[in-house]
């Protein structure tokens, strides 16, 4: 069943367009998805973040490589940014973000213009463990926040409305 939970516009796209976000357990078609991420929680319902510089405290997640699967690169980046591993097997879809440009393209702009980013998450067991990016890494740190942080450092962010409505990860 598809859920929309918000319907808006991204400050860092500078021409007209739309972007939804979706409560959705379905993978979004591959061929226009561009991007995924994994909303990892533990036990006490911490969230795992990472910190990258240019961009500060974030979810784990970026770019599909050619060939890959949306959650073998919710996988491979969450391992990247923030050290966890984990078998594709533990991590479900539950939201995705479509965003469909209204305009021509600005420059430099690399999607098409309908694409999507899928959201995957996984709860854990146990306590998270301390974790950090392996060397090499684009992220500088990694660290399992509580929501009420997550809500402070990561202000403006269009998936924060998913901590929301997802209720317990």
């Amino acid at each position: 069943m598809t859920h929309l939970v918000v319907t808006g516009t991204l400050s860092y796209i500078p021409v007209a367009h739309r972007m939804d976000l979706m409560r959705c357990e379905s993978v979004p078609p591959l061929e226009q998805t561009t991007c995924a991420f994994a909303f990892v929680s533990d036990r006490a319902g911490r969230t795992l973040m990472t910190r990258v510089d240019r961009r500060g405290w974030d979810i784990p997640g970026g770019h599909l490589e050619p060939g890959e699967t949306a959650v073998d690169a919710a996988v491979r980046e969450l391992y990247e940014e923030t050290g966890l591993r984990l078998p594709p097997s533990a991590l479900s879809v539950f939201a995705w973000e479509r965003i469909e440009l209204l305009a021509p393209a600005p420059d430099g702009y690399r999607y098409p213009p309908l694409t999507y980013m899928v959201m995957f998450r996984a709860a854990l067991p146990a306590l998270g463990s301390p974790t950090q990016p392996p060397a090499g890494s684009e992220a500088t740190g990694a660290g399992w926040l509580e929501v009420e942080e997550i809500t402070r450092v990561c202000a403006g962010r269009s998936w924060l409305a998913l901590l929301d409505t997802a209720g317990p990860l």
